[in-house]
């Protein structure tokens, strides 16, 4: 059976029980049709590059989707008819990964506050320069 990767995004009032509902709602579809859900994973409220039917945020959430193609095109019509999804994309993907996406990974890498950028710009250390090396003139 084919697997997906399925992402959408709804619009940014609706509340977090409203997007679990969606969710729940896409799955039975699946379900229905002779599909299963592996992971789901809920990405949380971001801000989006442009605006996509007046909102400027959305909750995105995506889906991991082991369904015949049949299945996939029911849930994407009933996305395009639900007025709380703005945007979805599906993609074929020959096998469905396994652990948190690269979503998930990069909140924990934030979080963790890594290497990054000081205030002058880069890390002395992400330059080559070493400490007591820096010569201001």
């Amino acid at each position: 059976m084919p697997c997906y990767e399925h992402v959408f995004l709804t619009r940014q009032d609706a509340s977090n029980a409203q997007v679990d509902q969606l969710t729940e709602q896409f799955k039975s579809v699946i379900a229905g049709l002779g599909g299963k859900t592996g992971k789901t994973e809920y990405w949380g409220v971001k801000s989006l590059t442009f605006r996509i039917k007046k909102n400027r945020k959305a909750h995105f959430t995506l889906l991991n989707i082991e369904a015949p193609p049949a299945a996939i095109t029911e849930m994407e019509r009933q996305e395009s008819i639900n007025e709380d999804v703005i945007r979805f994309m599906t993609i074929r993907v020959d096998e469905l990964e396994e652990g948190p996406s690269a979503m998930m990974r990069a909140s924990r890498r934030d979080d963790r506050g890594g290497r990054g950028f000081s205030r002058r710009g880069l890390d002395e250390g992400e330059l080559g320069i070493e400490e007591g090396a820096r010569s201001d003139g």
